[in-house]
C-alpha cells in the first residue's frame, strides 16, 4: 500500500511538472501559436470579404501565423456574428463586423446575444460611401431622371442588397422615403450574388460600396448614378455627390470593424490592435483601400476604445431611424 501511495505520488509528481509549461503555452504572452479564424458575414467577393483578405494578408505577417478567412452567410450576418460572440475568448476567433452586424441587426432580430456587451473591440478598419447604381438598360442619364422612371414604374421596380437590414437595404428605405418613391426590396446572401443579376437585369438598382460597383461601372455592364456623400471618389471623378444629383444631405455610408469575443485578455486585444494598425500604415494596404474607395480611419480613431465610441454613436444614430421606417424582416 505503501509502494501504491508512492507510485501515486510519483504521477502526481511528473503531471504537476507538465502542467506549468501547458499553462505557458496558453498564456497571453505566447499568443498567437496558432493559425487565427476571422469570420467574415457575407459572401466571398463582397465589400467584408475582400477588406478581411487584405488586411489579413498583413497581419499574419505582424503576428507571424497564418489568418483563415471563413464566410458565414445568412441573416445580415448575424449566424456569423453569434458564432464569434459563443467562441471561445482566446483570441482564435474574431468578427469581421460592419455596420449590419454591430449596429443594425440589434434594432431587427431578436439576437441571442448583445452586440455591444458580447464582444471585446480591437479596431475600426476602414469606411466606405455607398453608391447607387442601376442596370445598363435602365432608360435614365442621371439621378433625377432615375427618381422619376421609379415614379412611373408605381413601386414595381426592385432594388438588390446584401440582405435585410444591411446598410444597402436601409439606404434604399431612406432614399424611398426622402423621393417619395416605392421599390420592391430583394435581398440576398451579399452583394457580390445581388451584383450579379444587377448586371443580368434581373434587378433594377443597388445601393453598395465603391469596391462592388466600380468595377463594373468601369466594365460598362451597370450606370452609377451617385455617390451618397459630400465628396467625389478619387477613383470615380465623373459621378456626382448626392448633392449634386438632386438629393442634398442623404448620405449613406458603411464601415468594417473587427472585433473579439467578450472575456479575450486584454493583452491579445493589444497584439491584435497592434497588427491592425501597423497593416494600416502599410503603403501597399492603404493604397489597396484607396483603389476600392476605402478611407482608413485617422491613427486616433484606430483603438479598441475608439471603435466602442464610434459604435455607440452609431446605434444611437440609425436604431431610431430603422425602428420609424418599420422595416420588416423578410
Amino acid at each position: 500500500m505503501i509502494l501504491l501511495s508512492r507510485r501515486k505520488m510519483l504521477r502526481l509528481g511528473i503531471a504537476a511538472a507538465v502542467l506549468p509549461a501547458n499553462v505557458v503555452s496558453a498564456r497571453p504572452d505566447a499568443y498567437p501559436s496558432r493559425p487565427i479564424t476571422v469570420v467574415v458575414p457575407y459572401a466571398a467577393g463582397g465589400p467584408g470579404d475582400t477588406v478581411a483578405r487584405v488586411i489579413s494578408e498583413r497581419m499574419k505577417t505582424a503576428l507571424g501565423q497564418p489568418i483563415v478567412i471563413e464566410n458565414v452567410t445568412g441573416a445580415n450576418g448575424s449566424i456569423a456574428a453569434g458564432r464569434v460572440a459563443r467562441a471561445m475568448p482566446d483570441g482564435y476567433t474574431l468578427s469581421l463586423g460592419l455596420w449590419n452586424t454591430h449596429v443594425s441587426n440589434a434594432a431587427l432580430y431578436a439576437l441571442s446575444y448583445d452586440v455591444v456587451n458580447d464582444f471585446e473591440p480591437v479596431a475600426l478598419l476602414a469606411s466606405f460611401s455607398s453608391m447607387v447604381a442601376v442596370r445598363k438598360t435602365v432608360p435614365v442619364n442621371d439621378l433625377t431622371e432615375f427618381i422619376a422612371w421609379l415614379k412611373a414604374r408605381s413601386g414595381n421596380a426592385t432594388q438588390g442588397s446584401a440582405g435585410v437590414g444591411s446598410m444597402g437595404h436601409i439606404g434604399g428605405v431612406y432614399v424611398q422615403k426622402i423621393t417619395g418613391t416605392s421599390i420592391q426590396h430583394v435581398p440576398y446572401r451579399g452583394s457580390a450574388p445581388a451584383m450579379q443579376d444587377l448586371m443580368s437585369g434581373q434587378i433594377d438598382m443597388m445601393i453598395d460600396a465603391p469596391v462592388v460597383i466600380l468595377p463594373q461601372l468601369r466594365a460598362g455592364t451597370v450606370k452609377a448614378l451617385a455617390v451618397l456623400a459630400r465628396r467625389r471618389l478619387v477613383q470615380a471623378p465623373d459621378v456626382p455627390t448626392a448633392d449634386e444629383a438632386g438629393l442634398p444631405g442623404v448620405y449613406v455610408s458603411n464601415w468594417f470593424g473587427l472585433w473579439a469575443p467578450k472575456g479575450t485578455p486584454s493583452e491579445i486585444i493589444v497584439k491584435l490592435n497592434a497588427a491592425v494598425v501597423s497593416s494600416l500604415a502599410d503603403p501597399t494596404v492603404q493604397k489597396t483601400f484607396a483603389d476600392l474607395g476605402y478611407e482608413i480611419p485617422p491613427p486616433d480613431q484606430q483603438s479598441p476604445q475608439a471603435l466602442a465610441v464610434f459604435q455607440k454613436s452609431e446605434i444611437e444614430k440609425w436604431w431610431p431611424i430603422i425602428k420609424a421606417a418599420q422595416v420588416k424582416l423578410d
